[in-house]
């Protein structure tokens, strides 16, 4: 019965995907050594699941494995001619498999939405103005404050001393 459980409920195939518990795991590893019929399903599944992702499979993109090459041997990362790329299209359109897109980007300026721009601007001048009242407040409470000081020693030196003190 609990053999059956095995072949119906999916844990064979869960098992050979590696998506069971460690426990489920070395059960199923017990299982698979003792009972030569659940050992030749799993084989037969395995065989199953290999073939779909075989033929499911989607190759990378030829110029890939020139990038992959040019990375791992630490040298600059060329930028392949519309003839490279050529060449390789034409061998893979002889094996018919699926057509790749190339995309190069040599901007090195950031793409924000529209919107956005404004906002920026408005950030920036407003910054401006702040900074600017900022220094212009500053420069205003020096200039008091050195004021009041100036007329705080005018008006010592001009005071007569007041009798009963003595200097």
């Amino acid at each position: 019965m609990k053999n059956y459980q095995y072949l119906t409920n999916g844990i064979l195939e869960s098992y050979l995907l590696g998506l069971i518990s460690d426990d489920e795991k070395r059960e199923v590893e017990q299982l698979i050594a003792a009972d030569p019929e659940i050992r030749s399903q799993l084989n037969e599944l395995e065989t199953d699941i290999e073939l779909h992702f075989q033929e499911n499979a989607v190759p990378p993109p030829p110029a890939l494995k020139f990038a992959i090459l040019d990375q791992l041997n630490k040298t600059e990362l060329i930028k392949r001619s519309q003839d490279d790329y050529s060449r390789s299209k034409q061998k893979t359109d002889d094996t018919a498999k699926p057509n790749y897109i190339d995309v190069e980007v040599d901007d090195t300026h950031i793409r924000v939405h529209k919107y956005w721009r404004p906002a920026f601007i408005a950030v920036f001048v407003l910054s401006k103005i702040f900074l600017i009242l900022g220094l212009y407040y500053y420069f205003k409470a020096n200039s008091l404050e050195q004021e009041i000081n100036r007329l705080k020693v005018a008006t010592e030196q001009t005071t007569p001393p007041t009798p009963g003190k003595t200097p």
